[in-house]
């Protein structure tokens, strides 16, 4: 189990100078970017393919993305646990850079749909992997926290910094030069993990492949942290499904806004998810994960309950409640390779990370189609009542969990 020192002053500059971290930590970052640019170009090969029906095969593709994560990634974990986390890593970059260039040159929405389902497999091999072998890089736990601090922002500013990225592109070439800017991503990504020099072996497995596919999801049935840390993680879905599904909603059809008022509300949620993100470390050094991301499951109920008094206006309480949202999920979501890492062993990460991996999207499951369906037959303020009510119970279910398991004396796992 790692301690917090409250005495350690270590900043992000000092994290940066690892040389193995910063390149992975870099690596990751081209990573999202080009996922960002594809994200964009997929809605405009749609909409070239099916004219009629882009939106249903956007929606498929993201249901297709979902899946992959939730079902896949223990499954790859397994078969992939005797390689080297390098080669794990670069062999996945390298069957997104091949789905990247095969893409703009599909003319079946069915071919979409199997392209897709290779390139979320390669993410849900990738992303698990570059989890599980920070903590063996960064021993410090002044140092891990602000590696998932800035792993948290990476992810935040991709949601920004990909659509203007794309926009820019796009002034110059036709969408399926975004491709290129993907496969270019992924391919910095490989060659920055090939000149990381990381040396981390794989882990040679001593049960059957069924025992180590599921082994991560049993860890999380039952150790008690890792089960708060699921509970959190629905209160933070729940959250974040009511901005990325309804903002649309509340500002264009509720408020009567243009699209410039929905960039600015959007970048609310993705600011004071930032700003939680940079002050979270200190904040960590002090207090202990679960408590912070307790707190974290907390403000989200409470912020979900104040929506419903906001979706009609004024616009600044929108944009002050989103704000809060996205602190607060950042609050749940930044320390939660912390607890990942303190809940498990060194042999049992890889196992451990998959599972959070697809567990963690499993509960965006349950959070999007409540948010959505809920929302279109009955309003938002219903559907925000329901995820509200949902937080609630995953965040009180969480502390109940950690005050049992606080009073009895801890287990060597944990």
């Amino acid at each position: 189990m790692r301690t917090y020192s409250a005495g350690v002053s270590t900043t992000y500059v000092h994290v940066l100078r690892h040389r193995t971290y910063r390149r992975l930590f870099a690596a990751q970052v081209v990573a999202l970017l080009g996922t960002g640019l594809l994200t964009v170009a997929l809605s405009l090969l749609a909409f070239e393919i099916e004219p009629g029906s882009a939106g249903v095969v956007v929606a498929t593709a993201l249901t297709i993305k979902m899946i992959a994560y939730v079902l896949l990634a223990p499954v790859v974990t397994a078969l992939t646990s005797r390689w080297s986390p390098r080669t794990v890593l670069v062999g996945a970059d390298v069957l997104r850079i091949s789905v990247a260039v095969a893409l703009p040159l599909v003319s079946e929405t069915w071919q979409v749909y199997g392209l897709v389902l290779v390139l979320q497999a390669a993410s849900a091999t990738f992303t698990p992997t570059f989890q599980a072998v920070i903590p063996t890089i960064l021993t410090e736990e002044s140092e891990y926290t602000r590696a998932l601090s800035l792993s948290r922002l990476a992810y935040d500013l991709e949601t920004v910094l990909s659509p203007v990225a794309a926009a820019g592109l796009l002034l110059v070439m036709s969408f399926h030069g975004l491709f290129v800017g993907t496969a270019l991503g992924f391919t910095a990504s490989a060659a920055l993990v090939l000149g990381a020099g990381l040396r981390v072996a794989g882990v040679r497995p001593s049960s059957s492949f069924r025992s180590r596919a599921a082994a991560g999801v049993r860890m999380f049935a039952v150790r008690p942290s890792l089960r708060v840390l699921l509970l959190l993680e629905l209160a933070a879905a729940c959250a974040t499904a009511t901005v990325l599904v309804n903002t649309v909603v509340v500002v264009r059809a509720g408020l009567d806004l243009d699209a410039s008022h929905l960039a600015v509300t959007l970048g609310a949620f993705g600011a004071g998810s930032m700003v939680v993100a940079l002050l979270l470390p200190r904040v960590l050094d002090r207090a202990g994960a679960l408590t912070v991301m307790l707190a974290g499951g907390a403000a989200s109920t409470v912020a979900l309950g104040v929506v419903t008094f906001t979706v009609s206006g004024p616009w600044w309480a929108v944009l002050v409640v989103w704000a809060v949202l996205g602190a607060a999920t950042s609050a749940v979501l930044t320390p939660s390779g912390s607890v990942v890492n303190d809940a498990v062993s060194a042999d049992e990460r890889p196992a451990a990370y998959a599972a959070h991996f697809s567990l963690s999207h499993a509960c965006y499951l349950v959070a999007y189609p409540v948010a959505g369906v809920v929302g279109d037959v009955r309003g938002v303020a219903t559907s925000t009542v329901v995820l509200a009510i949902v937080a609630a119970g995953a965040t009180l279910g969480a502390a109940t969990i950690s005050r049992d398991a606080s009073s009895r004396p801890a287990r060597a796992s944990q």
